[in-house]
């Protein structure tokens, strides 16, 4: 595991809030925490859990990846890796089944390009069948396989 470097993660804080025009008693309320423990965290002599890492990049309208990259717990191409995934779940333009193909299709690509595939098993147990070819159209059996269009007329 990656060490932390709070020095480095204390200082974007501070800079973060002062962007924000935020003192340190209205982001600690804000965010959930003492005063005392964020000034300690911008300091860089109290290492935050991720939780609390999460409550203040809520509270600063920032991301919780940055935070987390800065705090050394998640490496940035991992933070890369799920902002592309939030990017496609947020997408009001595509349906769930879409965004589980599109999400399908990114992890071939990454494995095919030897990236680690980490797998996104908190989208895929939504009943969406994981073997959805994402070029078929048309009618399907129930086996999955594509129906033979003229038992099928379209009306």
């Amino acid at each position: 595991m990656a060490s932390l470097n709070v020095g480095n993660l204390g200082e974007y804080l501070r800079e973060q809030r002062r962007n924000a025009q935020l003192s340190l008693r209205q982001l600690a309320d804000a965010a959930g925490v003492s005063n005392p423990y964020l000034s300690q965290i911008e300091r860089g002599l109290r290492k935050p859990s991720a939780d609390v890492l999460q409550q203040v990049a809520k509270a600063l309208r920032i991301s919780a990846e940055t935070l987390y990259v800065r705090a050394g717990i998640l490496d940035e191409k991992e933070r890369d890796e799920l902002e592309t995934r939030a990017v496609i779940l947020a997408d009001p333009s595509i349906n769930e089944r879409q965004k589980q193909v599109l999400l399908q299709i990114y992890e071939s690509f990454r494995k095919e390009n030897g990236f680690e595939v980490t797998g996104y098993s908190e989208y895929s147990d939504d009943g969406v069948d994981d073997d959805v070819d994402a070029t078929a159209d048309g009618p399907r059996t129930a086996d999955g396989s594509d129906a033979d269009p003229k038992d099928h007329p379209s009306s």
